[in-house]
């Protein structure tokens, strides 16, 4: 989430509560539906970030700013089981707001706060048993985890220049290496653990200030370093997750209010960085997702010309199936392995239920 995107305003544009979408792109795709949505306890929810699904447990954990607080919820079930305290919640300036980034490592949730630290959460307490500081003056925000070494990351994108900490998840959680990204000028984006490398991957929007050319670095976990920049143009990368095979899938900023580039979705090959697609009419992009259930790929569009969208891609063909009306500041999403359940937080200021996580399905 870029530090120039993450400091503008919530949206205030009026959305029905009947939520619509444009014709599919082709016959017999799976069409989006919302099927429920999850009430929040405490303050309506208006301010957050990243949101995650363990797969093991199907359980969806938010990053709530509106109540300082990770809420938990059964993604079966969609109740709230759990909503753990301890964070600095809704800051005037963006870059010091948290919890932020959200993960489940075993029996742990990590989650990075506007101090520039790391709380780890005991999910079987549900309390902050940790707090790991990762020595930056912003938010820590961005994250990922590499099982094979057990090092996890955690980005300080708000901070210039921004910057990558490499924590130990073996006990006492040691600080391994600190990794400064002088060359990304518009701040540091969504991370992924890429298995068939063995590497962190994570979006870079901008390079030595070019505002069209960004983005993937590949992060050595051992090594502590960055040992390439695949790049890509007319993007502006910002979400990152991967796809069937080695595809990648990059949510860009393309078209968003302040960028001069066209709305645009990207498919990377994540070995080569060679472009795979470049899917027209979907852009302006925070988060993204995809799901094997469903063979889609969603695109979090909160900046689209016409309003804030879900995007719905064919991850097979590529091509946009859907573009689902959100409102608000709605830039986050995730999905279930198990059920194949989209889950969406809408903000109350301009989002259709006052405030409320959006469930979807193609079933």
């Amino acid at each position: 989430m870029s530090r120039k995107l993450k400091s503008l305003t919530l949206l205030g544009s009026l959305f029905s509560s009947i939520f619509f979408c444009l014709p599919v792109a082709h016959a017999g795709a799976a069409e989006l539906k919302m099927i429920s949505k999850v009430e929040i306890p405490g303050t309506p929810l208006d301010s957050f970030d990243i949101s995650y699904v363990d797969q093991k447990t199907n359980r969806y954990y938010l990053a709530d700013r509106s109540n300082n607080a990770v809420d938990i919820v059964d993604g079966t079930s969609g109740k709230v089981v759990g909503q753990v305290h301890g964070f600095v919640g809704v800051n005037k300036d963006n870059d010091l707001a948290g919890p932020n980034g959200v993960l489940v490592i075993g029996d742990e949730a990590w989650a990075g706060d506007g101090d520039s630290s790391v709380k780890v959460i005991d999910l079987k307490t549900q309390t902050v048993v940790d707090t790991i500081k990762t020595g930056g003056t912003k938010r820590a925000d961005e994250m990922a985890y590499d099982p094979k070494h057990q090092i996890f990351l955690v980005a300080n994108d708000a901070d210039d220049p921004p910057f990558v900490t490499l924590i130990s998840t073996k006990p006492g959680h040691k600080i391994l290496k600190k990794i400064v990204i002088n060359d990304a000028t518009d701040g540091i984006e969504q991370s992924i653990y890429y298995a068939p490398k063995g590497i962190f991957l994570m979006s870079i929007p901008e390079l030595k200030g070019d505002k069209a050319t960004g983005g993937v670095a590949l992060i050595d976990p051992v090594k502590g370093e960055i040992t390439h920049v695949m790049k890509v143009s007319n993007c502006e990368p910002a979400g990152l997750a991967r796809g069937p095979g080695h595809n990648l899938i990059i949510g860009c900023n393309a078209g968003g209010k302040k960028s001069p580039l066209k709305p645009v979705t990207m498919v990377i090959n994540g070995d080569s960085g060679a472009v795979v697609a470049a899917i027209p009419d979907m852009g302006a992009a925070d988060e993204v997702a995809y799901s094997a259930k469903n063979g889609q790929y969603y695109i979090t569009g909160r900046q689209m010309p016409n309003g804030p969208v879900l995007g719905v891609i064919d991850a097979k063909t590529n091509t946009l199936l859907q573009s689902i009306p959100t409102g608000g500041n709605a830039h986050s999403v995730a999905t279930s392995d198990s059920t194949g359940h989209v889950f969406v937080p809408l903000p109350k200021t301009g989002g259709p239920c006052g405030g409320c996580i959006a469930v979807y399905s193609t079933q």
